[in-house]
């Protein structure tokens, strides 16, 4: 089973690299798999590479969820620590 986490696009660097941000990390990724990236674009993230751009609502929705999931996770962990 493959995970691949939504990004947004924050830098191009070049045809193939750019910095991608998945909420306060920011990473560089190639970006070979996918054309015409744009700073602001979101695309889907597994193993450093873009292997997905995600359009319109469909990426508002993605990103919004695992915003919704990274929440959660911060949560039950600060609830751990106590």
């Amino acid at each position: 089973m493959c995970l691949a986490v939504p990004h947004e696009i924050i830098k191009i660097l070049d045809e193939n690299r750019a910095i991608a941000a998945a909420g306060p990390v920011e990473v560089e990724i190639r970006t070979d798999m996918v054309s015409n990236i744009s700073i602001g674009d979101k695309v889907l993230v597994h193993a450093g590479f873009a292997i997905e751009k995600l359009q319109g609502s469909e990426g508002e929705e993605i990103c919004s969820l695992w915003e919704e999931l990274r929440e959660v996770m911060e949560n039950e962990n600060a609830s751990n620590r106590k």
